[in-house]
């Protein structure tokens, strides 16, 4: 690491978060690893947690279960998202299971060969983003699978408020459980909880949860969860300003006495976002505003006291829970963890120490 802002991905929180859910809902865990394990890593976060107990992972298209087939994942493997039927070739062969989420689909899957493609038929319960919502559509999405040779391994619903709001959530339950009774089919899988709902729900029908955000310590209820994420830079620029001087682009701020600033190596360009303009961080546990637009490469810090250059800053992490920023930003966990570009080192907790660091910009190959 050459450049002084990192994410840092304590994975020994991780395996216990993992663990600690395990318990909890009692069933085999799916771990969620879309968009890069959102942002942290697909494969030392899948290493982690299959360690840990999870029995499969889930991502979100063919390209992401591939990466982690390249990286040397072997286990089960489910796409949450939508797959192309000319793909089928590939998804047999690497023993990837597809989501069945419309008669479209399955109509166009079926019309090629695809015996002993796994599938996991979708159930719209009321999220009504993808999957079947008609049970009598769904019976015969399962019968011209069947039919055509596929693999009926699992069906599973998403629930849309389990964090706020139990009664829809058992109305959606429901729904899924009068279509997996109409299926009348004995499936390896049956899941619908996700993180939250998997901490706060319990259900006789399903086997499996699965686990995303969670596993990260971040959750409506609580469990002990230990948190896992923090990012952080260092500033390599302290000076003095008299009143009156503008900082950044379009003057937006101007010193109203002495006052002390400092720059950091961290901007939009790294996913921290020019929202984040008059909030707070921490420069060696010392709270300091950003002032001034944020730069594409760079931050402006207004200090109440002098710091050294190199002084650590705290963006989020022990001391500044990532809930926080999102609250603070009017958005969601999720969104500032998978904006957090490639360009910043991912370094890795393990054993309560630095295990790694990687770097997708680093260690790309020349072409």
């Amino acid at each position: 690491m050459y450049r002084k802002t990192w994410m840092e991905i304590d994975l020994d929180a991780i395996s216990e978060n993992i663990k600690t859910i395990k318990a909890v809902c009692g069933k085999r865990l799916i771990a969620v690893l879309k968009a890069d394990a959102y942002g942290c890593g697909d494969i030392q976060v899948a290493k982690t947690v299959m360690e840990a107990g999870a029995s499969m992972i889930a991502v979100s298209s063919l390209d992401e279960a591939m990466m982690l087939r390249h990286q040397g994942y072997s286990g089960e493997l489910l796409i949450l998202g939508a797959t192309d039927p000319s793909d089928i070739p590939v998804l047999v062969e690497n023993g990837i299971s597809v989501t069945a989420y419309s008669t479209k689909w399955v109509k166009g899957v079926t019309s090629k060969n695809c015996g002993g493609l796994k599938v996991h038929l979708k159930v719209e319960t009321g999220m009504n983003r993808i999957g079947f919502k008609d049970i009598d559509e769904l019976k015969k999405a399962k019968g011209l699978l069947m039919l055509r040779g596929c693999s009926l391994d699992g069906i599973f619903t998403h629930f849309a408020k389990a964090d706020t709001d139990a009664e829809m959530t058992m109305k959606q339950y429901e729904r899924f459980a009068q279509a997996v009774k109409a299926m009348d089919y004995p499936f390896r899988w049956i899941h619908c909880d996700n993180s939250d709902a998997s901490l706060s729900f319990r259900d006789p029908l399903s086997n499996a949860c699965r686990i995303g955000i969670a596993m990260y310590g971040i959750s409506a209820f609580s469990h002990d969860l230990k948190p896992a994420l923090g990012l952080y830079t260092r500033t390599f620029m302290v000076k003095k300003l008299a009143p009156g001087e503008p900082i950044g682009y379009g003057s937006t701020y101007v010193t109203s006495g002495d006052e002390i600033i400092a720059t950091a190596p961290i901007g939009y360009a790294d996913g921290f976002i020019r929202a984040n303009q008059g909030r707070y961080v921490l420069v060696d546990g010392t709270p300091a505003e950003v002032v001034g637009r944020v730069c594409m490469d760079q931050v402006m810090l207004k200090l109440p006291e002098y710091k050294s250059e190199n002084a650590l800053v705290e963006i989020f992490g022990k001391n500044i829970p990532i809930e926080k920023m999102a609250a603070e930003l009017n958005t969601i966990p999720y969104e500032i963890m998978c904006l957090i570009s490639g360009r910043v080192t991912r370094v890795y907790i393990k054993n309560g120490t630095r295990a790694e660091e990687a770097n997708e910009r680093l260690s790309a190959k020349a072409i």
